[in-house]
C-alpha cells in the first residue's frame, strides 16, 4: 500500500538560546494511506509538535516529512500553507473557531481560500454530514463543545484532504459528547478513505486506532512497522 505519511531523521528545537528545548530527536517512521494511528505517551514527549511537524505548522530542524507524495520540509511557506489548505485537515482541542464568524462561515472561509469552485455549498454539506443543518448560522459561542467541535470536524473534512490529524479531539469534552464525537471522526474517516493520525491519553481512543505509536522524550518507543530510534552509545 502506498504511503500517505513518511517521515525520516526528523530533529525539532523549540525555544531559543539557554532555554532552547530539543522536542524530537531522530524520527522516522511511516504511515499507510488509509491508517488510522494513535500517537501516544507522556506528557511532554512530543506527541503534539510531531503532529504539527506532519500537518506543516512546525518546521524542523533537520529531516525530511513527505505527505501525499510532496516533501513539506522543502516547501516555502506560500506554498506549504496552499497544501496545507487543500491536502491536510487538522481538528485542535481547543476548536480554533472564529467567534465573529457563523458555523457555515468557520468552514467556508478557509475553502474559499483554498480557491474552492463554492464554499458555501461544500460548507453547508459538510455541517449537515455532522449534524448541524440546523445549526449553520449560530456562533461558536451560541453552540456548545460538543457542537463546537462537529464544526470543526466539518472544516478539517471540507477539502476532502487526504490526511486528517486531530489533537486531542476530546480533551474539552465530556465523556458522552467525547464519545460521540470519536464515533463521528471514525465514521467519517472510514467514508471518505482518509488517513488518520491523532494525538490521544484515552486508551479506549488509541485502541480504536489501526496501530499506535509511543513517544517518551522525543524518540519513538514503540510501534508496529516503525523504524527502530536507537539511543546514542
Amino acid at each position: 500500500m502506498a504511503e500517505a505519511v513518511s517521515i525520516k531523521n526528523l530533529d525539532l528545537s523549540l525555544g531559543r538560546d539557554a532555554s532552547r528545548v530539543h522536542i524530537l530527536k531522530g524520527i522516522s517512521l511511516s504511515i499507510e494511506r488509509g491508517e488510522a494511528i494513535g500517537l501516544v505517551g507522556p506528557s511532554g514527549s512530543g506527541k503534539s509538535t510531531l503532529l504539527m511537524t506532519m500537518a506543516g505548522l512546525e518546521q524542523p530542524d533537520s529531516g525530511t516529512v513527505i505527505v501525499d507524495g510532496q516533501t513539506l520540509t522543502t516547501m516555502s511557506e506560500d506554498n506549504l500553507a496552499r497544501f496545507r489548505g487543500r491536502h491536510i485537515g487538522i481538528v485542535f482541542q481547543s476548536f480554533h473557531l472564529i467567534p465573529t464568524m457563523t458555523a457555515l462561515e468557520n468552514v467556508a472561509v478557509p475553502l474559499e481560500l483554498a480557491g474552492h469552485p463554492d464554499p458555501m455549498g461544500r460548507a453547508r454539506r459538510e455541517l449537515e454530514e455532522v449534524g448541524l443543518g440546523a445549526r449553520l448560522n449560530h456562533y461558536p459561542a451560541e453552540l456548545s463543545g460538543g457542537e463546537q467541535q462537529r464544526v470543526a470536524l466539518a472544516r478539517a473534512l471540507a477539502p476532502d484532504p487526504a490526511l486528517l490529524v486531530a489533537d486531542e479531539p476530546t480533551g474539552n469534552l465530556d465523556e458522552a459528547t467525547g464519545l460521540q464525537i470519536v464515533d463521528l471522526l471514525f465514521r467519517m474517516k472510514h467514508e471518505r478513505g482518509a488517513t488518520l493520525v491523532l494525538v490521544t491519553h484515552d486508551a479506549d481512543l488509541a485502541a480504536r486506532c489501526d496501530r499506535t505509536i509511543r513517544l517518551r522524550s522525543g524518540r519513538i518507543e514503540s510501534g508496529k512497522g516503525v523504524e527502530p530510534v536507537l539511543e546514542p552509545a
